[in-house]
């Protein structure tokens, strides 16, 4: 291929990155630079639902699954108690809301602008 796409090589007048290339012009990662990647269990506090991933995240709580020891971190919310991703509808009230502010600073007006001569 001319633009060296599949051979791993890149053009000099493609690369706009200053990364730094080996001897076959692949990219090397700098090294000690990227955050530890743990296996974690996140655990929802209001529904218990745990959820099984990794992260960079991590705590002294430790569980072991299959074998593997997790970090646990409890979360408040998480995607099976949001009301959004439930589909659950919460009433607001924003009828009262009117009337308060209505109250509150009905009799306030805005200073008339000054006229201009």
């Amino acid at each position: 291929m001319a633009d060296g796409c599949l051979t791993g090589r890149r053009d000099d007048a493609v690369s706009a990155s200053p990364a730094r290339l080996n001897r076959g012009g692949q990219a090397i990662m700098k090294k000690e630079i990227h955050p530890k990647y743990n296996p974690v269990v996140f655990v929802d506090m209001t529904t218990g639902t745990r959820f099984v991933t990794r992260s960079t995240a991590s705590s002294d709580k430790k569980e072991v699954i299959d074998g593997v020891e997790h970090s646990v971190i409890s979360m408040g919310i998480t995607s099976d108690s949001h009301p959004f991703f439930t589909g659950q509808k919460q009433f607001v009230d924003t009828e009262g809301r009117i009337d308060k502010f209505q109250k509150r600073f009905g009799a306030v007006r805005r200073a008339a602008k000054p006229k201009r001569d």
